[in-house]
C-alpha cells in the first residue's frame, strides 16, 4: 500500500475557549483532488494553515509523504513548503508588480531564480492558463476577476509543486468563468502531476474538480468518500449541506 500523499491524525486546534478542530483524521492519497466542504466557520482554512504550518495543531499529528511535519522548523519547514503550491480566495496578487512578477514571486524570492528565467517560466505558465504574453506585462488591477484568478492559478503551478491548496477557488466568479476555472484546476493539477487539497461551499465546484470530498463539521470530519456517493451518503448533516436546506440538524447563527 502506497504512503499518503497528506495525512492528519487526531488534529486539534483551539483558539481560546473555541475548539475549532476536534481530532481531525483524513487521508489524501498521491495524485488525487480531495475537497472539504462544509460552512463558514467550520474550520476548512484552518486545516490547510495547520499543514502548511501557519498554525501549529494543539494536539495530533501531520505526516506529508509519510514525514512527519507537525513540529518542524527553519530550513526544514523551507524544504517541506517547496512542495507546495497555493491558489488564494482573494487573489492576493500585489498590486506594485506586474503581473509576471506575481507569478514568478516565490521563484525569484524562494528560490533565487534569475530575473529573466523566471520571466520566461512566468510567461509559459501564464499560456498554461489561457493567457497571452502581453497580459504579463499589466498590472493585477489592469485584470477582471477571473483573469487575477488564472494569474493566481498560475503562480500556484510556477513551481511545479507536488501539492497545491486551493481556498474557495471560484469565490466573486460568475458561473461560466467558475466552470472555466473549474476545468483550468483539473487541467493544470494533471498536467503537473499534483495532488490537491480544495476547500469550498460551491457544490458545483467540488463535484467538478475532487475525486474525494470530506464534510467538515463540529471540528471532525462527519463523511469521506468518492465523489460520486455523496448523493447517497445517508448523512442528514451532508444532505442538508449539499442542498442547500434551511432546515436540518445544521443550525446557522442567526443575529437578530
Amino acid at each position: 500500500m502506497s504512503t499518503p500523499k497528506i495525512q492528519l491524525i487526531g488534529v486539534k486546534k483551539r483558539f481560546g475557549p473555541k475548539v475549532v478542530l476536534d481530532g481531525v483524521d483524513l487521508t489524501i492519497d498521491k495524485q488525487s483532488s480531495l475537497v472539504i466542504i462544509g460552512g463558514s466557520g467550520t474550520g476548512k482554512s484552518v486545516t490547510i494553515k495547520s499543514i502548511l504550518g501557519i498554525l501549529r495543531p494543539d494536539e495530533g499529528t501531520i505526516l506529508v509523504d509519510g514525514e512527519d511535519i507537525t513540529h518542524i522548523n527553519g530550513a526544514e519547514r523551507d524544504r517541506v513548503m517547496k512542495k507546495f503550491g497555493m491558489l488564494f480566495q482573494g487573489g492576493a496578487l500585489f498590486d506594485s508588480l506586474p503581473v509576471w512578477e506575481n507569478v514568478a514571486f516565490g521563484l525569484i524570492q524562494g528560490r533565487g531564480m534569475p530575473r529573466i528565467k523566471a520571466r520566461d517560466i512566468a510567461i509559459q505558465k501564464l499560456a498554461k492558463v489561457g493567457l497571452r504574453e502581453d497580459v504579463a506585462f499589466l498590472s493585477p488591477s489592469e485584470l477582471s476577476g477571473g483573469m487575477q484568478k488564472r494569474v493566481g492559478l498560475a503562480r500556484a503551478i510556477a513551481a511545479d509543486p507536488e501539492i497545491i491548496f486551493f481556498d474557495e477557488p471560484t469565490t466573486g466568479l460568475d458561473p461560466i468563468m467558475a466552470d472555466i476555472i473549474n476545468d483550468l484546476i483539473i487541467s493544470t493539477v494533471k498536467d503537473v502531476g499534483a495532488t490537491a487539497l480544495s476547500i469550498t461551499h460551491d457544490m458545483t465546484s467540488a463535484r467538478k474538480i475532487s475525486d474525494k470530498i470530506a464534510m467538515l463539521y463540529g471540528g471532525k470530519i462527519i463523511w469521506q468518500g468518492p465523489t460520486g456517493e455523496i448523493d447517497r451518503s445517508g448523512n442528514p448533516y451532508v444532505e442538508q449541506f449539499i442542498h442547500g436546506r434551511a432546515e436540518g440538524p445544521i443550525k446557522m447563527a442567526v443575529k437578530a
